[in-house]
C-alpha cells in the first residue's frame, strides 16, 4: 500500500509492533522524499530456527571415530618412570650399571691414561656410539694420556668388531688398550691375539656370557631404565675429572637422544640436564643427532666425517656448519621418502607387518621407526623393513615395536619372538607328493643356520644381516602374505559393499609413489 509521509507517522505503534514481532510476518519500511511505503512479508523468526532432521551417522565413520578416540586415549609410560631392579641386600637401585662393573671400568680408564701406551678406541657408527667415543677420548686427554697415543678404529661398511677382517685391523696397530663402545656383544675369543686389557662399554642386550675372552664389560642391559652407551660413558668419566662434565655433557644428550628420542624427560634417575639444553638449546642438540646420524647411513657410508665434526666441535653449532653432514642428510633424506611408501605385507598371525625396500643406503631403521608410529592394529607386535640392496646376497634388516604395541603387558620381545619364528617347522603343501620337498640343510631349524647376525640388539629395537634365501625361508616360516584360517563353524561373514570406482583417494595411491 502506498501512503503519504503524514499517514505513515499517524500508524498505531501497536499496529506496528504486532507486523513486527509476528512469528509469521516481517515489516519493511521505506521513507522516502516522495512518500513512504509498508510491505509485509512471510518470514520464519530467528528466535525459532528451523528444526534439522539428525542422519545417523555411517557405521564406518562411526567406527573410525571410536578409532580415533582410542589412539588418543593411547599413553605410553616415560621411559625413565621404568622400575629400577633393586639390590637384594641394600635395597638401592642397580643403576646405571652394577656397581662393579662401574668401578672396574673407572679403573681401567684411570689406568690407560697413567700408562701413556696405544689406545683404541672403537665406537659404533651412529649418534650414540660416535658421541661416547669422543666422551672417552676428551676423557683419557683431560687424564694426562698423550693424544698421539689414541688411535680411533671405525668399521666397514657392514661389519662388525667380531668380524675377523675387523680383528685383524686392530691388532696391526699393537694396541696395549682397547675400548669396544656401544657395539654390542657375543661371547668370542679375545679381540686380538697379543696380550692386552679390553673394555667392553655396551647397553645391548646380552648375556653375562656374550663378551670377548679375558675382556672387561660394563654394560646397562640388566638395569632399567637402560641407559644409552653415550651417557653410560659420561656417566662412568664426569666423576674422574673435573673438566669432562663441561667438556661433553652435550654429547652425552646428543648421543642419549640418538638411541632414546628427542622426547626423553630429564628426570630421576636421569642426570639433570636442563642447564645443558638451555645453553645449547635442545633444537641444536637435536639437530647434531641428525647431522652425525647421516653420513653411516649413505651408500658411500664415511663414518669418518661425522666423529671428526664431533672430536673436533667445541659447541654444536660447529657441527651444524660442517658442509659434508648437511649434504649427507639431504641424500639420507630422499632415499628415506624414496622408500618409505612401499606397501607392507603382514604374517599370517598378523603379528608382523613386513616391508621390503632396495637401498644401498641405510635407511631401513629410520622407515621402520617412522611406520611403528603409524600402524594400528590389536595384533601388530612387530614392524620389519628388510632392505635387499644393503650388502650384496643379504638381507639387512631393521624391526620396532609399534606404537601401539609399546604398552601391552607382557611386553614384546622381538629378539624373542624372532627366534621362535626361526624355530618353526616349514608348513608342508597339502599338493606336494616329493618327500619333504625341502634339501636335507632345511632339516635343521633355520635359527641353528642364520648365525650370530640375527636378531641382534634390543629387545625392542632388534634386526639383523642374513643371506637372501634364508630371510626368504623366513617369510615362508612367518608365512607372510597369507591369510589366516577361517575357523570352522564360524558364522558366515556379511558381504562388503563394493568400493566406489570412482574414488581417488586411496592406499594404492600412496603406497604407487615409489620413484622407480
Amino acid at each position: 500500500m502506498q501512503i503519504t509521509s503524514t499517514t505513515f507517522s499517524s500508524l498505531t505503534t501497536r499496529f506496528c509492533k504486532g507486523l513486527h514481532t509476528s512469528s509469521k510476518c516481517r515489516l519493511n519500511c521505506r521513507v522516502s522524499s516522495s512518500g513512504a511505503s509498508i510491505s509485509v512479508r512471510r518470514t520464519i523468526h530467528a528466535s525459532s530456527p528451523p528444526q534439522l532432521m539428525k542422519r545417523k551417522e555411517p557405521s564406518s565413520v562411526a567406527q573410525a571415530s571410536a578409532a580415533k578416540r582410542s589412539r588418543a586415549r593411547l599413553e605410553v609410560p616415560d621411559y625413565h618412570l621404568t622400575p629400577s631392579v633393586r639390590d637384594e641386600k641394600t635395597g638401592d637401585a642397580i643403576w646405571p650399571a652394577p656397581e662393579a662393573q662401574m668401578k672396574q671400568a673407572r679403573d681401567i680408564i684411570l689406568e690407560c691414561a697413567r700408562s701413556q701406551k696405544r689406545t683404541i678406541i672403537v665406537p659404533d657408527k651412529d649418534a650414540d656410539g660416535l658421541s661416547s667415543g669422543v666422551i672417552l677420548h676428551r676423557t683419557l686427554v683431560l687424564l694426562g694420556l698423550n693424544p698421539e697415543l689414541i688411535h680411533v678404529h671405525l668399521l666397514s661398511k657392514g661389519q662388525t668388531v667380531h668380524h675377523e677382517h675387523e680383528r685383524g685391523a686392530m691388532a696391526a696397530l699393537s694396541p696395549d688398550y682397547i675400548f669396544v663402545l656401544d657395539q654390542g656383544s657375543r661371547k668370542s675369543g679375545p679381540l686380538i691375539a697379543a696380550p692386552h686389557t679390553g673394555l667392553v662399554i655396551d647397553h645391548h642386550h646380552a648375556t653375562p656370557e656374550d663378551f670377548p675372552e679375558g675382556s672387561a664389560f660394563c654394560t646397562a642391559n640388566q638395569s632399567p631404565p637402560v641407559v644409552t652407551s653415550a651417557l653410560l660413558t659420561y656417566l662412568l668419566c664426569e666423576p674422574l675429572h673435573a673438566g669432562v662434565s663441561d667438556r661433553t655433557d652435550w654429547l652425552c644428550v646428543v648421543g642419549t637422544h640418538g638411541d632414546l628420542g628427542t622426547t626423553l624427560k630429564w628426570e630421576d634417575p636421569f642426570p639433570d640436564m636442563s642447564a645443558t639444553l638451555k645453553k645449547y638449546t635442545k633444537k641444536a642438540l637435536n639437530d647434531v643427532v641428525s647431522y652425525v646420524n647421516a653420513p653411516r647411513r649413505t651408500a658411500t657410508y664415511d663414518v669418518s666425517s661425522a666423529f671428526d665434526a664431533l672430536l673436533s666441535a667445541e659447541h654444536p653449532k660447529d657441527v651444524l656448519k660442517h658442509s659434508r653432514l648437511l649434504a649427507a642428510r639431504q641424500e639420507v633424506n630422499a632415499e628415506v621418502e624414496r622408500c618409505t611408501h612401499t606397501a607392507p605385507r603382514f604374517s599370517q598371525d598378523g603379528k608382523v607387518a613386513v616391508f621390503k625396500i632396495k637401498s644401498e643406503a641405510q635407511v631401513h631403521p629410520v622407515i621402520a621407526t617412522r611406520w611403528a608410529g603409524h600402524l594400528q592394529s590389536k595384533a601388530l607386535e612387530i614392524v620389519m623393513v628388510a632392505n635387499e640392496g644393503y650388502l650384496p646376497g643379504k638381507v639387512n634388516f631393521s624391526c620396532r615395536v609399534p606404537r601401539c604395541a609399546k604398552a601391552r603387558d607382557p611386553s614384546v620381545d622381538i629378539i624373542q619372538s624372532l627366534k621362535a619364528y626361526a624355530s618353526l617347522k616349514p608348513v608342508k603343501d597339502e599338493d606336494d607328493d616329493t618327500d619333504g620337498g625341502l634339501p636335507d640343510q632345511h632339516e635343521i631349524p633355520l635359527l641353528e643356520r642364520l648365525g650370530d647376525d640375527f636378531a641382534r640388539g634390543h629387545v625392542q629395537a632388534s634386526g639383523g644381516i642374513v643371506d637372501v634365501d634364508q630371510f626368504e625361508e623366513l617369510m615362508r616360516l612367518m608365512r607372510v602374505g597369507e591369510k589366516k584360517e577361517k575357523k570352522q563353524g564360524a558364522s558366515p561373514q556379511k558381504g562388503k559393499k563394493p568400493i566406489d570406482a570412482g574414488q581417488s583417494n586411496k592406499l594404492t595411491s600412496y603406497f604407487g609413489k615409489k620413484s622407480a
